[in-house]
């Protein structure tokens, strides 16, 4: 550490919880920073600084690193679930480090999730100012219409809540269902299936493709990629 952090974001950093989490391990009393229990995350460390949690020296900064996962469904993208359901991150090979989402996928929801080691890496590619496009393939019952498909380029507001305009497809028509590629370039909770369901075309079944330059491509469920450095430093 170059500069003095705040205490939670350098216990992430190592790899031991997300920031909320090392709140709540400072909040009952398992952290020290040189000798002194800590009773507040209002604290900033450097790397002079000894810091213990449970006694146990922190490891160093983890080093950057992005997989490129496929997401099965009746997972959810969360470390603990108060419903006891099972996670992405209970699923993941015993060989892989900490790591965060890069944004979610709803429990019924499949395909790519990109997954890092880094919090900040993850907030970087999350953030609407890099405008990536999420790229969608989505079983729908029903017909999209081009009245359909003209709303949804201006932007359409369903209970209140305004979607981004966004471009569908129609791939195919098989029986009463269609395959439709949809691209947003924002993600809100749940978007795709609100806005099929407001037209009448209820969902069933959504497969992430693409998150920004990131495919999907051959991985099949529960596969995991990592992206190169060469490659990370190309796309980033």
């Amino acid at each position: 550490m170059e500069k003095k952090e705040r205490i939670a974001k350098v216990m992430a950093e190592a790899g031991l919880c997300s920031r909320r989490e090392a709140e709540r391990w400072i909040e009952a009393k398992r952290v020290q920073v040189n000798g002194t229990v800590l009773t507040t995350p209002a604290c900033l460390v450097d790397e002079n600084d000894v810091i213990l949690v449970d006694g146990k020296p922190i490891g160093a900064k983890q080093e950057c690193r992005l997989w490129c996962y496929y997401k099965p469904t009746g997972l959810v993208t969360t470390h603990r679930d108060p419903q006891g359901r099972p996670t992405v991150f209970a699923s993941l090979p015993a060989y892989m480090p900490r790591v965060v989402s890069v944004g979610r996928l709803d429990l019924n929801s499949e395909g790519l999730l990109l997954l890092t080691t880094s919090g900040a890496l993850a907030r970087e590619l999350e953030h609407p100012s890099k405008g990536w496009k999420r790229k969608y393939r989505v079983r729908v019952h029903g017909v999209l219409t081009p009245d359909m498909q003209a709303k949804l380029k201006k932007g359409i507001t369903v209970k209140g809540i305004r979607y981004a305009p966004c471009e569908a497809i129609t791939e195919r028509v098989q029986g009463t269902n269609s395959w439709l590629l949809i691209t947003l370039t924002e993600g809100k909770n749940r978007e795709i299936r609100k806005m099929m369901e407001f037209f009448g075309l209820p969902v069933t079944r959504l497969i992430r493709v693409s998150y920004g330059p990131f495919q999907l491509g051959n991985l099949e469920k529960g596969d995991l990629r990592e992206v190169t450095k060469k490659m990370m430093k190309e796309l980033l």
